[in-house]
C-alpha cells in the first residue's frame, strides 16, 4: 500500500485538520465530535441541509458546505457510517429555526445513524425531515443497502435542494423537491481497479489487469458483472444504457448529464466518456443542456467512472444554474 497518510488510524482527523486550514473562509470543522458547517453558522429562517457518510468519497460530503448547498456535513471514519453522536450536534448547528432536512445515501448504516440522531434533535427541539437517495441501477440490493444504493446523483440532490433552501423556501417544499430529484435521477459506474482502505491495506476486491466490474458501487460492493476490459465507447454504453431504460427516457426531455469520477481516473478519460454519452442521448432524442464532468462522489483511489443522468424541467433546471459556492463546487 503506497499512500500519502501518517497512520492509517488518523487519516479523517488529519484530512479535517487539512481541510478547516485550507478553507477557514467557507467552513468550520469541529471536532470530539467530528462535523463541519459553513463558516458563519447557521441562517436564521431558512432551512438546513445536513449530510454525510464515510470519508473515503472526497469531496463528497464536506466538500459541498457552502452557499447554495449544504449547511453540514458529517465524515465518518473511511467507508463507515458517522455515528448518531456526531450527526446530532450537526443537526442543531444547522437549524435556524426552520428545521433541518437530512440528505442520506441508502446504505443501512447511514440511514440507521441518521434516523437515530433525527430522534436526538428532535428531543432538542430540531425539526428534521430525511431524503433518501437512491439513485444506483446497478443493483436491487448489496451488502450495504437494503434496495439500491445512493451513489453520485446526491450531488444534485444536495445542489437542487440546496438552491431552493437558499431561496427561502420552507421545509415541506425543500423536501418536496429533493424527493422530485430522488425519482428522476439514476446512475450506473464501472471499475477498472479496485481501492485500498487505508486500515486494510489491501484492495477491496481482485480483478486481474483485462478485467473490470460493470455496476459497481462506492465501496467496491460488487457490481452487476464482471467483463472483459472493453473500449471506451463500449462501457459507456453499458453504463448508459440501463440508466435511460430505468428513467424511461423520451425523446425531446431535456437532462443533466453527469460524468463522475471514482477518484483514480483522468479528466481526460472523463470526457471521452462523456462525450460518447452525451451522443448516445442525443441518438435517442434527448437534449443534455446541463454539464457536469469532475470528480465529485469518489472511492479513494479506484480507477473508474459512473454516469448519471438526471430529469431536467425548468424548475430544476433554475435550481441547478442558482448561485452556490462550496470548495468543490462554485459558480
Amino acid at each position: 500500500m503506497k499512500k500519502l497518510i501518517n497512520d492509517p488510524a488518523d487519516v479523517v482527523a488529519e484530512t479535517l485538520a487539512g481541510f478547516a486550514a485550507a478553507h477557514g473562509d467557507l467552513v468550520a470543522v469541529h471536532t470530539a465530535p467530528d462535523y463541519v458547517t459553513r463558516a458563519g453558522g447557521a441562517t436564521s429562517g431558512k432551512v438546513g441541509l445536513v449530510s454525510g457518510g464515510g470519508s473515503g468519497h472526497e469531496p463528497l460530503h464536506a466538500g459541498f458546505v457552502g452557499v447554495g448547498m449544504l449547511d453540514a456535513a458529517v465524515p465518518g471514519a473511511v467507508f463507515t457510517s458517522p455515528t448518531p453522536d456526531q450527526i446530532a450536534p450537526a443537526f442543531q448547528a444547522a437549524d435556524g429555526g426552520a428545521g433541518v432536512l437530512a440528505i442520506v445515501k441508502n446504505y443501512t448504516g447511514d440511514v440507521l445513524n441518521f434516523e437515530t440522531a433525527a430522534e436526538l434533535a428532535e428531543a432538542e427541539d430540531v425539526t428534521v425531515r430525511t431524503v433518501v437517495v437512491n439513485d444506483d441501477v446497478a443493483v436491487e440490493d448489496s451488502l450495504y443497502t437494503a434496495g439500491r444504493r445512493g451513489v453520485a446523483g446526491t450531488v444534485a440532490v444536495e445542489k437542487i435542494a440546496g438552491a431552493a433552501a437558499e431561496r427561502g423556501d420552507d421545509l415541506d417544499a425543500v423536501e418536496a423537491v429533493a424527493k422530485k430529484v430522488v425519482a428522476n435521477v439514476r446512475t450506473m459506474g464501472v471499475a477498472l481497479s479496485a481501492c485500498t482502505v487505508p486500515h486494510a491495506g489491501k484492495p477491496s476486491f481482485d480483478l486481474t489487469d483485462d478485467e473490470i466490474e460493470i455496476g459497481i458501487g462506492i465501496h467496491g460492493e460488487p457490481g452487476r458483472h464482471r467483463i472483459p476490459m472493453a473500449t471506451a465507447d463500449e462501457i459507456t454504453q453499458m453504463l448508459l444504457t440501463p440508466v435511460v431504460e430505468d428513467l424511461r427516457l423520451q425523446a425531446g426531455e431535456q437532462v443533466l448529464l453527469l460524468v463522475n469520477g471514482m477518484g483514480g481516473t483522468p479528466a481526460s478519460e472523463l470526457y471521452i466518456v462523456y462525450r460518447r454519452a452525451r451522443q448516445l442521448l442525443e441518438e435517442r432524442g434527448v437534449e443534455v443542456t446541463r454539464s457536469l464532468v469532475g470528480n465529485y462522489v469518489t472511492s479513494l483511489e479506484m480507477q473508474g467512472a459512473s454516469v448519471t443522468v438526471l430529469r431536467l424541467d425548468d424548475e430544476l433546471t433554475a435550481l441547478w444554474d442558482a448561485p452556490v459556492h462550496t470548495t468543490a463546487l462554485r459558480w
